[in-house]
């Protein structure tokens, strides 16, 4: 606990000096309110959300879009990276074509998605699970490629192969490699979600953030910013408690 005081309050340091800087910047003309509400303004609007039982609502509809894709890109990607890290032969047959999709920028997808999948959920989910997916493909598959090699012999001395070999020696020893695919999958997974949910959404973060611009709500446009800054950074401090525990058993 006493390690972790001294961290927090580093960790908050910056936010309020930005904070404070925000306050007094808003409150000395430079800019009008419309351009840059003050933060008294952003928990006002808050607080109108929260009443209107609006905030909650747009939080927990992103978040499950979120971690849903995130699940499903993480999955995948973890399974295709083990194949490509593990088989010259899948590499060779898959890498060129899964290299050239990591290529497209997220915003090309949308129009695709709306054509085969409609305006649903399906289509959103879809988009982020395309945004986690890449992340972890790529640090499994190259990680696997590194294990060391002596490691692997020695296993296969007594007898591992095929699953076994994976899930008790390659696999734990890339876990490191494994979550930092984990944390950047999760964090492509909050970027996605705002194209995800252009989608003609009517609820969530994103939708939030449109529609708010659309009508000149700026307060409510630094409201959801800072609400996607926020849950990103508490999903992705979990995710880091994981990663502890993990290594400490594993690596």
């Amino acid at each position: 606990m006493g390690r972790w005081l001294p961290r927090l309050g580093l960790g908050l340091l910056v936010p309020a000096l930005l904070l404070t800087a925000w306050q007094l910047t808003a409150t000395a003309g430079i800019f009008s309110a419309v351009q840059l509400p003050s933060p008294g303004a952003v928990y006002e609007a808050a607080a109108d959300l929260v009443r209107r039982g609006q905030l909650g609502t747009h939080i927990a509809i992103s978040t499950q879009r979120v971690l849903t894709g995130f699940a499903l890109g993480s999955a995948l990607g973890l399974v295709l990276g083990a194949l490509l890290g593990l088989s010259r032969l899948a590499d060779a047959l898959l890498g060129p074509a899964i290299g050239a999709l990591r290529a497209v920028p997220s915003l090309a997808w949308v129009p695709l998605l709306i054509l085969w999948m409609k305006i649903g959920e399906d289509s959103k989910i879809t988009l982020i699970t395309i945004g986690a997916f890449f992340p972890v493909f790529t640090t499994v598959a190259l990680a696997l490629r590194h294990v060391d090699r002596n490691l692997v012999e020695a296993a296969r001395a007594f007898g591992l192969r095929g699953v076994k070999l994976l899930t008790t020696v390659q696999l734990p020893a890339v876990v490191p490699a494994v979550f930092s695919g984990l944390r950047l999958a999760l964090a492509q997974s909050w970027l996605f979600l705002v194209a995800a949910e252009l989608i003609a959404s009517s609820m969530g973060l994103g939708f939030l953030l449109m529609d708010s611009q659309n009508n000149g709500r700026t307060d409510r446009m630094f409201l959801a910013i800072i609400a996607l800054a926020v849950i990103g950074k508490a999903t992705d401090a979990l995710l880091g408690i994981a990663e502890r525990r993990a290594v400490r058993r594993w690596a």
